[in-house]
């Protein structure tokens, strides 16, 4: 391994010799300032997984019932319910495949038997304290059912009713399409596609005691070939006829509204007592509205940069439930670039867009202009109730009002976000933006919104809102980047555990869990915890751990704001709490002149910048390395391409983050001179060939230790490297062989020395023959000793290139 790693370094340094410092220096910006693997995430107890069944797939839809202390997942063919403590233990399980004769009916009808033609679970929502209501695919043929899950968490029930409902108007038939729905006071909202073919979108109120209504059908002004995202209830006002569903898609423009085929992100809004129209509109919604909404980088040129597919949402609450902040992932649709952003909506403006112009096409282009008309009394889109108006139901508005509201549905102004741009831009990355879940945190200096965004390749990115100035003025700190599914993989599910402090994630593959915070991975420092700038971690006078409102105001250290630990952290008592618990490496590192070294340095955090200083031995004296011809700087370390005697002494790796400098690492480095280590090797050679066989390894030489060593380190080539790695493991191999011959032959006179102890024969030279062979046998043990010795020193050794 240690030579395929120094294989893989000296290509990594090639790489990286011609980045420029300037560049690295913008890089460090836009990074996370952790990055944990898969593996760094299993090893340190911070991700548990349920790794799938081999017979099912598409873990994406969830519901958390924190109450009962469990996550309820629907997946192809099963419905699972995980144990919120611990998703791989004490989990439950239900197969519900489609019939035989749907999968056939599927197949027949040129869909994939294994991809398309199962039961995909797409509804998963509360229908009352002992049932859930359940929905999926059918094989392209939608159905429906009651999952019963027991009042009580100790109920420990998890059956589905035999009874099976018609799911169209709930499940969309194909699986690829979305579907976002919502059981509210028995009624499902569900946006979803109708028909076997996909054409057929519609939003649908269905179940509970009032007729089916829909969306108009086959009117791109109303829908044009959405796809569903989310759906939510907001109150509009104190007084509950006044309560609003709204839903979030992305859709085609609308003819005439946008120059070739482009997406747009929208939010619908209805009312949630419509129940359609008398004459016009029969059961179709008579208060749907849609507005665009804007997630768009100004440019300096005045156009600007749009992301339009719309991902995902999630709706912080605040004090006010009528004014929830609305979170927003995006992607680009765009030929040119790969992008993801986040933008941060507020009912208010959403409101204000609500009440303004209708759109409306009008011209000798037919362009799409606002309503300057008069528009009819009550304001389409405002429902029926004592607030707004005398009417009881929309039955009774007015003819003018339903046919006004038809053929008027979206509205001419867009809702632009907070601070009209995204809070978060990503376009420099090989991933994208799928799913987001937000977390409001109490810190020492106020409340901070945690994100945590999900990706397109099973990466998790925690994100921290930090105001500069004011709630308009925003700081966007990427503070990890955790990889939770053993390959890459969309997450296509997220649920975050305010009770259990724990985030759970969906995805093709399976689930994962993981804590929302990890305050021991940023090290043991009260500098290194401050640094952090996390709002769950806090010095609390031993170690970084998760921060509590009601703790000692004492011993807390903590500064999101400006994650300055001089001013933080200085007060205490001893130096060493400062810096001196951030460990320092201290390596003695021998090269030889005319070849190249590499000395590695890898700060825990990727935002910092290295800075070497060179101090000669016995000098106090230390002078900044600067980058030329000799000295490479890189992220991964200092290379020094030629060596020179010149260069011995000390190097020291200093890591600069947030105006905050600590050394890292000491590296004493001797050169020795070729002519010394000929000297060295030739004495070794003539050592070796004069010494007896059974005392050469019996005391390693030191001399001998850097034999391997200094053969690679003089030959900086990839293939001098190969041929020594060959010439090392082609002597293990022989040395192998010749412990088996050697064992085996002591097994066999040990038991001719055993038949004749029994029969009273004591044979000398048999005798002797075994202790000749436990003397090689000691001699090999001792050899294997040494080089196994050389060997673990090496790979501790600086890799030379």
């Amino acid at each position: 391994m240690g030579c395929l790693w120094g294989s893989f370094m000296l290509l990594c340094v090639v790489i990286l010799l011609g980045m420029e410092e300037s560049r690295a220096q913008q890089t460090k910006n836009n990074v996370p300032r952790l990055k944990l693997s898969y593996k760094e995430m299993l090893a340190s107890n911070n991700l548990v997984t349920f790794d799938g069944l081999a017979n099912s797939s598409a873990y994406h839809t969830f519901l958390l019932d924190e109450e009962k202390g469990r996550l309820v997942v629907g997946a192809k063919d099963h419905i699972f319910s995980f144990n919120l403590l611990n998703i791989s233990k004490d989990y439950a399980q239900i197969s519900w495949p489609a019939s035989p004769t749907r999968r056939d009916e599927c197949k027949w009808a040129g869909k994939d038997l294994s991809r398309e033609c199962s039961n995909f679970i797409k509804v998963l929502q509360p229908f009352n304290q002992t049932h859930l209501y359940v929905c999926g695919t059918g094989a392209f043929h939608p159905v429906c059912s009651y999952l019963e899950v027991g009042k009580k968490p100790e109920d420990s029930v998890f059956r589905l009713e035999p009874h099976v409902e018609n799911g169209r108007g709930k499940s969309p038939y194909d699986p690829k399409l979305l579907t976002a729905s919502m059981l509210i006071d028995g009624e499902l909202y569900a946006g979803t596609s109708a028909d076997f073919m996909g054409r057929d979108f519609a939003i649908f109120r269905t179940l509970g005691k009032h007729h089916p209504i829909r969306t108009e059908q086959h009117d791109s002004r109303w829908l044009n070939d959405p796809r569903f995202v989310g759906v939510h209830l907001i109150p509009e006002s104190d007084n509950p006829e006044d309560d609003k569903i709204y839903l979030f898609f992305r859709e085609n423009a609308m003819d005439g509204e946008h120059v070739g085929k482009a997406t747009h992100a929208r939010i619908g809004q209805l009312c949630k007592n419509d129940l359609g129209g008398h004459r016009s509109l029969v059961n179709k919604w008579t208060t749907f509205l849609k507005a665009r909404l804007i997630c768009s980088v100004p440019g300096s040129n005045g156009i600007d940069t749009h992301f339009d597919e719309l991902q995902d949402v999630f709706l912080m609450s605040t004090k006010d439930p009528k004014s929830p902040v609305i979170y927003a992932v995006f992607t680009t649709s765009s030929n040119i670039f790969k992008g993801s952003a986040v933008c941060m909506y507020s009912m208010t403006d959403i409101r204000r867009v609500f009440l303004g112009p209708y759109a409306h096409r009008d011209g000798p282009n037919y362009q799409w202009v606002p309503f300057q008309g008069r528009v009819p009394y009550p304001r389409p889109g405002t429902c029926p109730s004592k607030t707004f108006g005398g009417f009881d139901t929309t039955k009774d508005l007015p003819d003018e009002v339903v046919t006004f509201a038809r053929s008027h549905p979206a509205m001419f102004n867009p809702v632009y976000p907070i601070n009209n741009r995204p809070i978060i831009v990503k376009t420099d990355v090989d991933y994208q933006f799928t799913q987001i879940v937000v977390d409001k945190v109490e810190a020492e200096d106020g409340q901070y919104d945690v994100m945590f965004i999900g990706t397109d390749i099973g990466t998790i990115l925690k994100v921290v809102s930090i105001p500069r100035g004011s709630w308009h003025d925003l700081e966007e700190v990427l503070l990890e980047e955790m990889t939770v599914f053993r390959e890459p993989t969309a997450i296509k599910a997220m649920e975050l555990s305010t009770k259990q402090q724990q985030l759970y994630l969906g995805s093709d593959i399976g689930v994962s869990q993981m804590p929302l915070h990890r305050c021991e991975v940023y090290g043991k420092a009260c500098a290194e915890c401050c640094l952090a700038r996390d709002p769950y971690c806090a010095w609390d006078g031993t170690e970084c751990s998760r921060y509590f409102p009601m703790a000692k105001r004492r011993t807390r250290r903590q500064d999101i704001r400006n994650g300055d630990p001089l001013t933080q952290c200085s007060d205490l008592q001893h130096h060493d709490e400062l810096n001196g618990q951030m460990t320092l490496l201290d390596k003695t590192v021998y090269g030889v002149e005319n070849s190249s070294t590499f000395l590695e340095c890898n700060p825990k955090s990727q935002r910092a910048l290295t800075y070497w200083q060179y101090q000669r031995s016995f000098d106090d004296h230390k002078q900044e390395i600067r980058s030329d011809e000799r000295f490479i700087r890189t992220e991964q370390g200092l290379l020094i391409r030629t060596l020179h005697k010149k260069d011995s002494g000390i190097y020291l790796c200093q890591a600069v983050e947030h105006g905050f400098m600590q050394t890292l690492l000491k590296v004493t480095l001797e050169v020795i001179d070729t002519n010394r280590l000929e000297e060295l090797l030739h004495h070794d050679e003539e050592a070796a060939a004069s010494a007896p066989a059974q005392d050469l390894p019996s005391t390693p030489s030191h001399k001998l230790w850097y034999r391997d060593f200094l053969s690679l380190v003089n030959h900086p080539t990839l293939n001098s490297v190969d041929e020594f790695c060959e010439q090392v493991w082609k002597r293990e191999r022989k040395h192998r062989k010749q412990k088996a011959h050697l064992v085996q032959q002591v097994q066999i006179h040990q038991q001719q020395q055993q038949q004749q102890q029994q029969k009273g024969v004591v044979n000398p030279h048999t005798h002797m023959h075994a202790q000749g062979l436990a003397a090689k046998w000691k001699h090999l043990q001792e050899r294997q000793k040494g080089r196994n010795r050389r060997t673990h020193e090496l790979e501790r050794a600086p890799r030379s290139v």
